[in-house]
């Protein structure tokens, strides 16, 4: 017996039925890898599927289950930076991996201004996905707050200090940036620099922090040029104002890789030898620092496992699972090249 359909007409349920021989709800049973149906009937039926082109209504499956099986990646940064920055780019790699083991869709949702924190808090509220991740969370954040609110299983990559209950997985940026640092000192350098990024949120003023407990007595605040966004564009910005500040600098530690590579373009751009006579490192270990010229001093950190840490602690909770409620920090590495 065969099934017509309408030209275009999706496949039924009842098409498979009527194809493979059997009820609507041995059809069900399969779909649904009951344990009460012959090798026979299974048999039928998934040769039924093939032939009509029948694909699951996943919605309908989903009113029913009260599941998605949809997990949100919020990245709280502007859609240049999103595209720019490789560490956003591997984490999602990483916490894509996880999720794709267990059969869930990753849905990015990109927070570039008010407006889309609105749009995203009622999105979450609609049971449109099981769980969230939040990338770059700020301190005051609404959209974390939001996620607290509404008890969705989350995790943060990174720690916003004023949201408490959600766990994070992160790395010591304190640790990090004091070591490096230290490393950079360590060369000789007599004037050193930041180019500071992040300061509303615990990345940025860990890696300030441990900058400025590296110098000691040494610190001198006129010297960190404060920035808006771990970007290119912003080491430029950066560096041409710390140069005209103290045109002597002679270390500078950005607080990530791509504005490492603004400040590499600026001294290229008026004439000063890296390492010779400035002495720069970075942060991130990201695609950035292996294309400046010269190569880049820098921390790792392991943003890949950042992901897929974040994506395992969400679906430990989904699956009421033991997972750690506190936060999990990560190990870094210095990666010490030509560039200090």
């Amino acid at each position: 017996m065969s099934a017509r359909k309408r030209p275009n007409a999706r496949a039924t349920i009842n098409d498979v039925a009527d194809v493979a021989g059997v009820s609507r709800g041995t059809v069900s049973r399969v779909l649904n890898s009951e344990i009460y149906v012959s090798d026979a009937a299974k048999k039928a039926v998934e040769a039924a599927i093939a032939q009509v082109g029948y694909v699951r209504n996943t919605a309908a499956h989903n009113l029913v289950t009260r599941q998605s099986h949809a997990i949100g990646l919020i990245v709280h940064e502007p859609h240049s930076l999103f595209l720019e920055d490789p560490n956003i780019g591997s984490i999602l790699l990483g916490t894509n991996s996880v999720l794709s083991d267990a059969d869930y869709q990753l849905v990015s949702l990109v927070i570039d201004s008010d407006r889309d924190t609105q749009r995203v808090a009622r999105y979450l509220t609609g049971g449109f996905v099981d769980g969230v991740i939040i990338i770059s969370a700020r301190a005051n954040d609404p959209i974390a707050r939001a996620v607290a609110d509404i008890g969705i299983p989350a995790a943060f990559v990174g720690h916003p200090a004023d949201i408490e209950g959600i766990p994070y997985v992160g790395i010591d940026n304190l640790a990090a940036a004091t070591a490096i640092t230290e490393r950079l000192i360590a060369t000789g350098r007599k004037k050193i620099g930041m180019i500071a990024a992040g300061l509303d949120r615990d990345s940025g003023l860990d890696r300030v922090a441990g900058f400025t407990a590296a110098l000691g007595a040494r610190f001198d605040p006129s010297l960190v040029v404060e920035v808006p966004l771990y970007s290119h564009g912003s080491g430029i910005e950066g560096m041409r104002e710390l140069l005209r500040r103290s045109p002597d600098v002679d270390g500078v530690f950005a607080a990530s890789d791509s504005i490492a590579a603004g400040v590499l373009d600026v001294l290229r751009e008026v004439g000063r030898a890296v390492p010779s006579e400035v002495g720069v490192v970075g942060f991130d270990d990201s695609a950035w620092a292996k294309r400046t010229q010269p190569p880049l001093s820098t921390v790792r950190q392991p943003a890949e496992l950042l992901g897929r840490g974040a994506a395992e602690s969400v679906l430990a909770q989904i699956r009421g699972e033991a997972f750690e409620t506190a936060g999990t920090l990560l190990e870094t590495s210095i990666v010490w090249r030509d560039s200090a």
